[in-house]
């Protein structure tokens, strides 16, 4: 049974604009449950993370900040979130998802996030719908709590992770991997321990190909005992502000590749949803639930 952690819409109403990208994190464990592809008892409410191992990755003034609504109003407008106290709740429940899986997949082998993927937060501030960053304070918590000596982070969201490239720029025992889209967001890029920017219109041929070709060398190269996924769906033509050209398929395709990998050489993996922004939602659902059905094919 894969251990899913799903963190409940918070009450507090978004404004409009806000609203139908969340939609996802509600519908994605309907649809997987009702098809029988996640048993009900799979989906576990997570545990908010206790405030000292945020601070392992996030500096403190920020953080009680954020905590307290003290953001000015350049912070708050760069997160792309107005500011409730619900908001940041449920941000501390999605921190305690990652963390929480991460000991899990340690067992199971692998365990998925309906959330995170926060990985535009950097140690001091948030951007671009991110205000903490989950898989960078998890993988702080294996190498200091688990005894976990390497990790690499896989970052197949359409955005490049540059708050977890700047996390991790002088931490050796984590490699940052992200392929993304080269003339998207964010405009000013960090450097990735392994950075491939993809040109406007990338296919699932061409998409594929160098990622089959970079990730089993890289997994020589890194030799991690532990890995992050970051499958993010805006990599789907369909999607508003990807300007990638992949099919429902090819991003399938990606996730078998990702995971089938982990599976083959007995490596632990998390996996966060991270973005999707297709006009229908129902294509961001596919997409997303198809990650759910490789690794409960893999590890089912």
């Amino acid at each position: 049974m894969l251990p899913v952690a799903w963190a409940p819409l918070y009450a507090h109403p978004l404004p409009l604009g806000h609203r139908f990208p969340m939609l996802k994190y509600e519908l994605l464990p309907e649809q997987l449950v009702r098809e029988g592809t996640l048993p009900e008892e799979s989906l576990f409410a997570p545990t908010p993370l206790p405030e000292k191992y945020i601070l392992e990755t996030h500096e403190a003034g920020y953080y009680h900040r954020l905590r307290h609504g003290q953001l000015t109003r350049p912070e708050e407008r760069a997160t792309g979130f107005p500011w409730s106290a619900q908001l940041v709740e449920r941000e501390v429940a999605i921190l305690g998802g990652t963390v929480q899986c991460a000991r899990l997949a340690r067992h199971t082998g692998v365990a998925l996030n309906v959330a995170g993927g926060t990985h535009h937060a950097f140690a001091a501030r948030g951007e671009g719908f991110c205000l903490l960053n989950d898989q960078a304070v998890a993988a702080n918590y294996l190498l200091r709590h688990e005894g976990i000596g390497r990790v690499l982070i896989v970052d197949l969201d359409v955005h490049q992770g540059n708050g977890t490239a700047a996390l991790f720029r002088h931490e050796p025992r984590v490699f940052t991997f992200s392929m993304h889209g080269g003339r998207n967001y964010p405009a000013r890029k960090e450097q990735s321990d392994l950075d491939l920017p993809l040109p406007d219109g990338t296919d699932d041929a061409a998409y594929l190909r160098l990622l089959a070709d970079t990730l089993p060398r890289l997994l020589d190269a890194a030799q991690p005992e532990f890995v992050f996924y970051l499958a993010g769906v805006d990599v789907l033509a369909t999607d508003k502000l990807g300007h990638l050209s992949l099919t429902r398929e090819g991003c399938r395709q990606r996730d078998r590749l990702v995971l089938e990998l982990c599976h083959r050489h007995r490596l632990p993996v998390v996996v966060c949803m991270g973005g999707g922004y297709s006009e229908r939602v129902a294509d961001i659902v596919e997409a997303h639930a198809n990650t759910f059905r490789v690794a409960a094919e893999l590890w089912g």
